[in-house]
């Protein structure tokens, strides 16, 4: 019988070849995913970075550092044992007016989206925390901002869904410092809740 690993590893292999939208062209690596494919929670962001091009990993620049430390330290689960993908698996070029990373467009989203939804049918997590507004935004098919819906169920295709605020968000807003590291906080304690998982006791000196 096929597994969830052998099916994610199948899919990863046909996203290398994908050459559906424009961003084919200036992607270093495709970044499919990782984690326990067996997940109880999908982490799901907008699109790959600076680092994640280059290694084809998702979430290993400053963002995904702040991430681990959040399931790490604060849902108290190796990063291992959850899953984590992107909207899109190949890195949107970057804003020059912004001079950062971009959302993806919605030509982009069209063609890398099935990837995803079928990400989400072959792992069927107990609950999907959607990082930011763009991933909150096309899970929830809504377009309020993510300071106007985080922190409140919805749901996508009879998973619940947590929105909250994107780890590169939290960085560009005051860093470890952030007040709103508080509010993510209070996002990913809910979840915890959901989940029947027990809050993690925070050792002094750890960072969440």
């Amino acid at each position: 019988m096929e597994t969830n690993e052998s099916r994610l590893l199948g899919m990863a292999e046909e996203v290398e070849r994908c050459d559906k939208c424009r961003l084919c062209t200036t992607r270093t690596r495709t970044v499919f995913g990782e984690g326990n494919p067996d997940a109880e929670v999908l982490f799901i962001g907008e699109g790959p970075g600076k680092q994640e091009d280059i290694t084809g990993r998702p979430f290993v620049g400053r963002a995904g550092e702040l991430l681990t430390r959040i399931i790490e330290f604060g849902m108290g689960v190796p990063r291992s044992e959850v899953y984590i993908a992107n909207l899109v698996k190949c890195r949107p070029t970057v804003d020059m007016n912004l001079m950062r990373d971009r959302p993806p467009d919605p030509d982009e989203l069209q063609a890398c989206v099935p990837y995803l939804m079928a990400q989400i049918d072959i792992i069927r997590p107990r609950v999907i925390v959607a990082l930011g507004s763009p991933s909150s935004k096309f899970l929830l098919a809504t377009t309020s901002g993510i300071t106007r819906i985080r922190g409140r169920w919805g749901e996508y295709r009879g998973i619940p869904v947590m929105p909250t605020y994107h780890p590169s968000y939290l960085l560009r807003n005051g860093g470890d410092s952030s007040p709103l590291k508080r509010e993510v906080w209070h996002d990913i304690k809910i979840v915890m809740e959901r989940l029947g998982w027990p809050l993690p006791r925070i050792k002094r000196g750890e960072k969440g």
